[in-house]
């Protein structure tokens, strides 16, 4: 019988195993087989779909003060929430009607290059936070990693708008 010695503390591949990034693995290769399979819109359905949860567990764990809703604040949130799971998110503006954010590290990673489905992920939890304090939120995102651009360029709008583009998504209060 052959038996094979494995150095686990010099093990190259093993050095950068680590849970963020196993699980954006699995996120990444999940969300590009069901973009394969059925498609780049119905992966979007399903990735909304957890979005939607993961957005309401989210908004859960920051304070919400019905009424007050700054947009500065709201902006601050969203940097937060980004910022702690790795994203690398900066506010370019906040007033009254919307808030832009602008990415230059999404928190998947490098797994969500060709991945836009993905972006389902911040649509969802981004709308879901902002709608919970401010009532409404439309969440566009212009510019993507993920659809291969330098940075992700994402627009909150605050206000119903009837002659708004009709890509994004809306997010009443529940």
């Amino acid at each position: 019988m052959f038996e094979q010695k494995i150095d686990v503390a010099t093990a190259q591949s093993a050095q950068s195993l680590n849970q963020p990034d196993f699980f954006a693995n699995v996120l990444g290769d999940l969300a590009e087989l069901l973009e394969t399979i059925i498609g780049l819109q119905d992966a979007e359905g399903f990735i909304s779909t957890v979005g939607s949860h993961i957005g309401k567990e989210i908004s859960g764990l920051y304070p919400v003060d019905p009424g007050s809703a700054d947009p500065d604040q709201l902006g601050q949130v969203l940097l937060d929430l980004k910022t702690r799971i790795g994203g690398n998110f900066e506010v370019v503006s906040a007033d009254s009607t919307q808030i832009i954010m602008r990415a230059g590290r999404c928190p998947f990673g490098d797994k969500v290059t060709g991945r836009p489905s993905l972006c389902m992920m911040t649509t969802n939890v981004f709308g879901r936070v902002v709608a919970d304090r401010n009532g409404y939120a439309h969440v566009t995102i212009d510019k993507s990693i993920a659809r291969h651009d330098s940075h992700c360029h994402v627009v909150v709008a605050l206000q119903i708008d009837e002659n708004a583009p009709t890509s994004g998504s809306e997010f009443f209060a529940d």
